[in-house]
């Protein structure tokens, strides 16, 4: 079930423009910080809100647009969200069983269908039990089989993993990953915050900020080489920006920063430099050893843990302001740095990606 998507939508100060395209089979991850439109965008697909103009198509069939705009029950759309929302009177199979008797299913098909997907969930075993007796972990497994026994020909996840402990979080993930890959026919819309998300379900990637799409592609191709200073802080990495010229790429102050440019780089045209916090190497103000083309000076802005290694967040004059580096804690105690340490940082040449700049 293709979906085809063009919505402008104004709320208050708040303008929304996209335009995009989720063929069947097909998951697309929007991306962006708060405030950017992801949420707007989801209540437009669903019903929710009523754009000031929008062309929404699923399968050929018009949802909104010219002077159609479905009710959100009759959009064949399925929503899974951060809260389960589970009916609490009702028993874990009958919550389930809900989606199909909605669409006028006998009790007895409904019942069945909803017995199928707890199976395919990991959750058969919880199906006479009431959501106040299930976990987190087990409540969300139920709404994603509640989502899915409908049959949506669009599935909407809104931050599905975000009310999850670390502990579960994982496991839905992986479920829904082998849930959508087992079907071909409906498309899916993620929202997130977690770019693992989208790595882990997405086949397609678009970036939102200010209501505008400022990045799109496939979701690897996107985090691996942002082009905007979101997409790199979430994708963990870091960016500069400047001007493409030969050998890597001018700041504003004139600094330049070498790398290697990527093929669809245009010399004199805005560009990014993109590196991992990895790559970074710091030393004492006072004791720079080594032969890299990019070095800066700098100051520890902040000490933050980041699984086995403590991320350095540098702040200092021109493209070393907000530059990240990894150190083992061994390696932070030894430099003895802290806070407000004066250090130089410095990366190879060989390690910098320069790719065109997202306008």
């Amino acid at each position: 079930m293709t979906l085809h998507a063009e919505i402008e939508l104004t709320r208050d100060t708040f303008d929304l423009s996209v335009a995009f395209d989720v063929p069947a089979g097909g998951v697309l991850a929007i991306l962006g910080p708060n405030g950017s439109g992801k949420s707007s965008v989801l209540s437009c697909l669903s019903g929710l809100l009523s754009p000031r103009r929008a062309d929404i198509q699923l399968a050929g069939r018009v949802l909104v647009g010219g002077r159609v705009d479905l009710p959100p029950y009759a959009r064949a759309i399925g929503l899974l969200s951060q809260d389960p929302m589970l009916f609490p009177h009702l028993s874990v199979l009958d919550n389930v069983a809900f989606s199909p008797r909605s669409k006028g299913t006998s009790r007895a098909r409904a019942k069945a269908i909803a017995q199928d997907w707890l199976g395919k969930v990991d959750a058969a075993e919880l199906s006479a039990r009431k959501p106040s007796q299930l976990s987190g972990g087990q409540a969300q497994r139920v709404a994603v089989a509640r989502a899915l026994a409908a049959e949506p020909d669009l599935l909407l996840l809104d931050e599905p993993f975000a009310a999850l402990d670390v502990g579960s979080a994982p496991a839905i993930r992986g479920l829904l990953r082998r849930v959508l890959r087992a079907q071909t026919e409906r498309a899916t819309v993620l929202v997130t915050h977690d770019p693992l998300d989208a790595l882990s379900l997405a086949d397609q990637v678009v970036v939102l900020a200010g209501g505008r799409i400022i990045e799109r592609g496939p979701t690897r191709e996107v985090l691996s080489a942002p082009r905007a200073a979101f997409t790199a802080r979430i994708a963990g990495l870091n960016l500069v920006a400047g001007t493409a010229v030969e050998g890597g790429l001018r700041t504003g102050e004139g600094h330049l920063v070498a790398g290697i440019l990527a093929d669809d780089v245009v010399p004199h045209e805005p560009a990014v430099a993109v590196f991992s916090p990895s790559v970074v190497a710091i030393y004492p103000d006072d004791d720079h050893h080594g032969s890299p083309r990019n070095t800066v000076e700098a100051v520890v802005g902040a000490l933050e843990p980041h699984g086995p290694v403590v991320r350095v967040r540098a702040i200092g004059a021109g493209w070393a302001n907000g530059l990240a580096a990894d150190l083992t804690p061994a390696s932070v105690a030894e430099l003895a740095l802290e806070p407000g340490s004066p250090v130089t940082l410095s990366v190879k040449a060989t390690s910098v990606a320069v790719h065109p700049a997202t306008r």
